[in-house]
């Protein structure tokens, strides 16, 4: 027993350092996956700002390398009203643009052109100015075009074009954008870049031209306004805020509590940057909202190992309590037919002996050996009865049943077995139901010889009453005996169960009140108990009234 014991305490003890070990895991889990998030966050604070960069310079891009280009598909042959047409889409597509300057230039070889290198001349025929007002581009012709450093500029790189470029291959894109474009803070100026057969003509102007001769060339100056760039924020839950500031910008008020980073813009707003701040608690918020469907499936995870642990406890702690059952019953089994076989022993033993008895001690040993065979004839019956209405392997066989007749015939055998026993008997209205004499006939034994059993030597007294509630039969046994603790109420009708106290030393198999609830749960009926220690228990038990 010891020994068994001793097994189911190490048991024990493994399922509480299992619970403890998964409890730790779980608490470092959390850490660890918050820790986690929380570098994650930091990580992709400072790698997410390309993504916000691409998206705020997309439309940028999309100018410079789509719409810019167009004017090339002119071939020079661009106007005032052509042109005023194309600014107008330029400024509904693209805010950021503020103005353009278009240039209707002549190529050549007349010397007082705006730019005139080695017979090659290029001036300006017209020029305007585009500006967006009122949802529309409005244009005005620019009469002064003398100081014009973008427009000369880009003579000088077309003159250099037209007189070094190989006309036997197409131009390598290195070489059209340092010709054609020129990138400066906050404005692009672009040329239509010339057919290889339009440079081998301008060659020819040059050598052999008449004066008279020239060719259209268009070139135009965008004036971007990096402030009119709209910022997409795609990562809203890493940025709190996002600017564009000079590229020398940096606040004095930047605080510990705040974290930072900066993108350079491309090109015409190579000045500018993209300046992103985010408040560290706002970071925070975000690690913590990644963080809960994390922490939940590891709470799942730590629920379900606590299930499997409280299971394995349970198991455990039902084993014990059958082991203990098991145990007391073997013991108590045990007394119970040492008794009897000891008894029958002697008896028999006497009654072989070698001398003469008596009559009278012939017919003594003769009741003693009777009395003890029906003790152990009664303890197999009610443990074979048990099985059986467990395994429901008996039927009811229901009759009428006269009350007074039925309650006096037991209230007369206790008498005769139990003299100081008084009995109390009291129907209410009720003469007769249907039920099974045998079933409710144990019921009745083995309850009145418990409020014998337990009650003490001067209070052995039992009231019996019966009485019909709606369809209901109810029968109360009210004693005045010892009681039953409160604790106790829902384990006296349990299997082998038996209460330890003064009157249960000495034998009992814990079957009685177990075996009283089975037979009335195959009756169809119900048992209950009110107890106060030392006062007394009432059972009651309520069968059908009705056939």
């Amino acid at each position: 027993m010891n020994k068994s014991k001793s097994i189911y305490r190490k048991n024990f003890s493994l399922v509480i350092v299992f619970l403890i070990l998964i409890s730790v895991i779980f608490i470092v889990a959390l850490f660890i996956s918050f820790d986690f998030n929380a570098k994650n966050i930091d990580n992709e604070f400072a790698s997410k700002k390309i993504d916000v960069l691409e998206q705020t310079i997309k439309p940028y891009n999309d100018l410079f390398q789509n719409k810019i280009p167009e004017i090339t598909s002119y071939q020079g042959f661009l106007d005032s009203t052509s042109a005023a047409k194309y600014a107008d889409a330029i400024f509904h597509n693209f805010p950021f643009v503020q103005k353009i300057v278009f240039y209707d230039a002549r190529i050549s070889n007349q010397k007082n052109s705006t730019v005139f290198r080695d017979n090659f001349g290029i001036s300006i025929n017209q020029m305007y100015q585009f500006a967006p007002e009122n949802g529309n581009a409005t244009g005005i012709r620019i009469w002064n075009t003398n100081d014009e450093d973008d427009f000369k500029e880009m003579a000088v790189k077309l003159s250099d074009y037209i007189a070094f470029s190989d006309t036997s291959k197409e131009s390598s894109q290195i070489e059209i954008f340092n010709t054609f474009y020129d990138i400066k803070s906050g404005k692009i100026s672009y040329s239509n870049i010339p057919r290889r057969t339009d440079v081998k003509n301008y060659r020819e102007l040059i050598k052999n031209g008449s004066p008279s001769s020239y060719y259209k060339q268009n070139i135009m100056t965008f004036f971007l306004d990096p402030y009119s760039l709209r910022v997409k924020n795609t990562h809203k839950e890493l940025y709190q805020n996002v600017s564009i500031q000079p590229v020398v910008y940096y606040p004095l008020d930047a605080g510990n509590n705040n974290l930072v980073t900066e993108a350079a813009l491309p090109g015409a707003f190579a000045d500018f940057k993209l300046y992103f701040s985010s408040d560290s608690n706002y970071l925070t918020n975000e690690t913590t909202r990644r963080f809960m469907p994390i922490a939940a499936m590891v709470l799942l995870i730590y629920c379900f190992l606590m299930l499997i642990g409280w299971l394995i406890y349970r198991n455990l702690n039902v084993n014990l309590k059958l082991f203990k059952l098991q145990y007391d019953f073997i013991n108590n089994f045990t007394h119970e037919f040492k008794t009897p076989v000891s008894v029958i022993k002697i008896a028999g033993s006497n009654l072989s002996a070698e001398g003469g008895l008596s009559e009278k001690q012939r017919k003594q040993y003769g009741r003693i050996l009777n009395e003890e065979a029906d003790k152990l004839n009664d303890l197999m019956n009610k443990l074979l009865s048990f099985t059986q209405l467990e395994n429901k392997s008996i039927n009811i066989k229901k009759e009428e049943i006269d009350v007074e007749v039925f309650v006096t015939k037991y209230i007369e055998t206790f008498k005769i077995k139990y003299p100081d026993f008084k009995i109390n008997f009291k129907a209410h209205g009720v003469t007769s139901f249907y039920s099974d004499p045998v079933l409710l006939g144990s019921v009745f034994q083995n309850l009145i010889e418990n409020a014998y059993k337990y009650s003490h030597p001067s209070k052995k007294e039992l009231n019996i009453n019966v009485l019909q509630e709606k369809r209901d039969i109810i029968f109360s046994f009210a004693d005045r005996g010892i009681g039953i603790p409160k604790n106790e109420l829902n384990n006296i009708f349990k299997k082998f169960y038996r209460i330890e106290n003064q009157y249960n030393q000495n034998g009992s198999v814990g079957l009685g009140l177990a075996f009283c609830k089975e037979l009335v749960n195959f009756m169809n009926g119900e048992i209950t108990v009110n107890s106060k220690v030392n006062e007394g228990s009432e059972f009651i038990i309520t069968l059908p009234y009705e056939n």
